[in-house]
């Protein structure tokens, strides 16, 4: 059946016309009425009491225990879980020692933070509360662009804002995030999203989250026409890895890879240059393992299509180590199917589970996480020292049990996972900085490791 339209003329005749015989008359006073707008009062009532708003401090000066002058930052967070537990932004909470959570109802809380993940810019935090509102999520697989979407957050502190507009675009990498591991495959919509917005919910016309807010493209630094999310199908799983484990479970496939282009794509066969070409395979690596080579072009996921390096990372970032893909790739011509079993970053297919004990026998201590009442109590966020071997490199630095590590080497650790996996990384020098409980001085152990 076509497309139809209803239309009335000034006489106040009224008929059902077809699109064509819409466009080829002249009917220049004809008023046309479209379909019913959607309602989205539903999905708001449904979105907005689960979007909190987040206040993150920051001290300065030489005192965490008290007088140093704090700066901070606002923005927003989703209810994902009844329990308490919270999905923000990574830069939110950034470097925070202080978070409070305000509720749509006004209830203010002290949250801790579970753990962060910069490559995707997503962070969980906790509050003591149950039974609290909270959002489902959706399929972002399943979002359509041109598809309703509301944004929900407290833009300059104004508190439960609702905005809506469509889905633009997806897949979408604008290169904001640092690092190689990084993910950007962002839903981009032209929803009104400000500062203040990141973090807060982008919610589907019945409710369901479908991403979290995180960016804006802007000169002014406020909203000029298109915002992004990170899709609610990466954020779900971040979510479970932080709250299983403290970090996220990163697999890869072992390859190096750039988006094709037209003429690329010409000279391997390809129907068109919708693909990822693999210009590297790392030895040992998952994508090895399985026979793929470079000069490869993977083309499917799991039965779904792959058009772009944005959305081959995003879909291989769901998965953990261990588990199983199957991928489509061409080559010569032909179009073949690989299962391939993932590892992480150091070609392992175990999950990785930080006990605290993994630099022992390198390093000389054992940490553990901080309790809950003890990250309220100091107002800190890092790991303790529960150990320092007699004879070992820490030891010759005068550490001594009970202290808290907050950085290595300058950069923040929140728990064991961040702690190990930072001091591992470092090149050569390892400096530990943090504090004892009941003494304002920052304290810092620096010292080389061994070779």
């Amino acid at each position: 059946m076509p497309h139809q339209i209803v239309w009335s003329n000034p006489s106040g005749e009224t008929r059902v016309a077809g699109l064509v015989d819409k466009l080829l008359e002249n009917r220049s006073n004809a008023e046309f009425r479209s379909s019913a707008p959607t309602d989205f009062i539903q999905s708001a009532e449904m979105a907005t009491p689960a979007v909190v708003n987040i206040r993150a401090l920051i001290e300065t000066g030489n005192s965490i225990w008290g007088g140093g002058a704090l700066t901070g930052s606002s923005g927003s967070g989703v209810v994902v879980a009844p329990e308490g537990y919270i999905v923000t932004n990574h830069h939110v909470v950034e470097r925070s020692k202080d978070i409070k959570v305000t509720l749509a109802d006004k209830r203010t809380y002290q949250a801790t933070l579970v753990g962060s993940d910069p490559s995707t810019d997503i962070a969980l935090l906790k509050i003591d509360e149950i039974n609290l509102p909270f959002v489902i999520f959706g399929n972002s697989d399943s979002v359509k662009v041109g598809e309703w979407v509301l944004a929900v957050g407290n833009p300059f502190n104004l508190e439960s804002t609702v905005t809506a507009g469509i889905v633009s675009a997806k897949g979408r990498n604008i290169n904001i995030l640092s690092g190689a591991a990084s993910i950007e495959s962002f839903i981009q919509t032209d929803a009104a999203v400000n500062p203040g917005n990141s973090g807060g919910a982008l919610v589907n016309t019945v409710g369901e989250l479908i991403g979290v807010n995180t960016a804006i493209i802007t000169e002014s630094g406020s909203y000029e026409g298109y915002s992004f999310a990170v899709p609610s199908n990466l954020v779900k799983k971040i979510v479970a890895d932080l709250r299983e484990f403290g970090a996220v479970q990163r697999a890869f496939l072992g390859v190096g890879i750039q988006d094709l282009d037209s003429e690329t794509a010409r000279d391997l066969g390809l129907p068109n240059a919708e693909g990822v070409l693999i210009n590297r395979v790392a030895t040992e690596g998952a994508a090895s393992d399985a026979g793929l080579k470079p000069g490869d072009v993977v083309v499917g996921i799991d039965n779904t299509n792959v058009r772009s390096t944005a959305e081959l990372q995003e879909y291989i970032g769901r998965f953990r180590p261990g588990e199983v893909v199957q991928v489509d790739y061409w080559r010569e011509n032909r179009r073949l199917r690989s299962k391939i079993v993932l590892k992480d970053v150091n070609n392992s297919t175990k999950v990785a589970r930080a006990t605290g004990n993994e630099l022992e026998e390198e390093l000389g201590l054992a940490m553990r996480n901080l309790s809950r009442e003890e990250q309220r109590k100091l107002r800190l966020q890092g790991v303790m020292v529960n150990s320092v071997r007699r004879g070992s490199l820490v030891y010759e630095t005068n550490m001594q049990p009970g202290f808290v590590i907050t950085s290595v080497n300058g950069k923040r650790v929140n728990n064991v996972s961040e702690a190990v996996e930072a001091m591992k990384s470092a090149y050569s020098q390892l400096s530990l900085d943090g504090y004892y409980e009941g003494e304002s001085d920052l304290y810092s152990y620096r010292f080389r490791k061994s070779d």
